[in-house]
């Protein structure tokens, strides 16, 4: 289940601090990608057991005032069609704007659960101060410093009421979701793939928000493709685009199994592919990369070599993914792509025996031990498998707390040359026997 919260507001009242306090002090559960374009920043928190993306809606418009007030209000209405809660953040220090008005009444018009955080409350005056904005006429207000983090608990307690943790019924079928940036190709290897008249493929109306499930069952493939492609037309887009487009791809990323990251092969990969591509990572998806439009550049017989090595140079370090080169427009390789996805999917799934766990990595440990810190020496006695969405694995050893982070890609190599994990991200724990 995807429960995106959007922060909006106008400029300078807070949004980024608050964001930084909700994805940054929720200790290691939580990560910050920024860099999507335009300084975007989208993060991982989590609240009493409720995890939820946090999306800054700050830092996104041009100088001018006027295209300032066009910019934010086009992300407060991508804000209401997307998001799950939005919190409008509000300054007590200058009081109700002509800017705050205008955006309060596009968010009396949505339907999507709103709270007016008011920043900057750091004493009892303010607090009194802070009654006016029940002038908004969105019902509560709920004081906050996001500087010092006073006011942010009660906050959270509220904001996960609203959220959706109903289990969704549950479709075993393997989820594809084809990501990317706009006009990659990625409605058109969708269309490629089902055809415009094979009534086998049928779309399916999504579960919660909006997310587009195409049902694929042909040529030996069952599974369910996760539409990011169908973004809608907007009147004023141009500056949000980039916005909208991320906000649909996390929701689509964290209903997936596999993601297909669809990249242009003649803009190369860029910031915004990276991030999503480490999002996927984080939320341990399978992930393969799809170079597309290849037919428009001039090759030679070292070019691919040479764009996959620039690829997994900036993805790195978690590099040992699939990467496929399709023309759509050509119909070049496409069917490889999900051949390619199906079996990251099972890579993905794959349990290993303990006993041949153990008979293939116990050698390759004793050949080559951890070194030795301080006089200690490691030793690891058992290796199994831990039960999850993806691959875990639990190594039990004397002295878990001298094991270092070179060690640990080590082992994640062995265990890639001798089980075949590509494209799925690997856990490794290491615990005291």
């Amino acid at each position: 289940m995807s429960n995106i919260v959007a922060i909006v507001g106008r400029p300078n009242v807070g949004k980024s601090t608050l964001f930084n306090r909700l994805t940054e002090t929720r200790k290691a559960i939580v990560d910050d990608f920024s860099g999507v374009t335009r300084d975007r920043h989208y993060g991982v928190s989590e609240w009493t057991h409720h995890s939820f993306t946090v999306v800054d809606t700050g830092g996104y418009v041009a100088n001018s005032e006027d295209v300032f007030e066009a910019a934010i209000r086009e992300q407060v209405i991508i804000a209401i069609e997307e998001a799950t809660a939005i919190l409008f953040m509000v300054d007590v220090t200058t009081g109700v704007t002509d800017l705050d008005d205008e955006i309060a009444a596009l968010l009396r018009r949505g339907k999507k659960p709103v709270m007016v955080v008011v920043n900057k409350v750091d004493n009892n005056a303010q607090q009194s101060d802070a009654a006016v904005f029940y002038s908004l006429g969105l019902g509560e207000i709920y004081n906050i410093s996001s500087m010092t983090g006073s006011g942010t608990g009660e906050l959270l307690d509220e904001l996960v009421k609203h959220f959706d943790d109903e289990p969704v019924e549950e479709n075993t079928l393997p989820k594809f979701a084809i990501v990317g940036r706009p006009n990659v190709g990625k409605s058109s290897i969708i269309n490629a793939l089902i055809g415009k008249d094979r009534n086998i493929v049928t779309p399916i109306a999504g579960t919660t928000r909006d997310s587009i499930y195409i049902h694929y069952n042909q040529y030996g493939h069952d599974f369910m493709l996760v539409d990011t492609a169908g973004m809608r037309k907007k009147t004023k887009v141009k500056e949000n685009i980039e916005f909208y487009s991320v906000m649909r791809t996390i929701k689509a990323l964290e209903e997936a199994d596999v993601v297909i990251l669809m990249i242009d092969a003649v803009e190369g990969i860029e910031s915004q592919d990276i991030n999503i591509f480490h999002l996927a990572e984080k939320n341990k998806k399978g992930i393969m990369v799809v170079v597309n439009k290849w037919d428009l550049i001039e090759k030679n017989n070292k070019t691919t070599k040479v764009f996959e090595d620039m690829i997994r140079q900036k993805v790195a370090p978690f590099t040992d993914v699939p990467i496929i080169f399709t023309s759509v427009t050509e119909k070049q390789r496409v069917l490889k792509v999900i051949e390619t996805a199906q079996k990251v999917y099972d890579n993905r799934k794959k349990k290993i025996p303990t006993s041949k766990l153990n008979d293939v990595m116990l050698p390759i440990i004793e050949s080559f031990p951890p070194p030795s810190i301080k006089g200690k020496y490691v030793k690891i006695k058992y290796i199994t498998q831990i039960n999850g969405v993806s691959p875990m694995f639990a190594f039990f050893c004397n002295l878990p707390q001298y094991l270092k982070e070179g060690y640990y890609r080590f082992l994640e190599n062995k265990l890639r040359e001798n089980f075949d994990f590509t494209g799925v991200p690997i856990q490794i724990f290491f615990r005291q026997k």
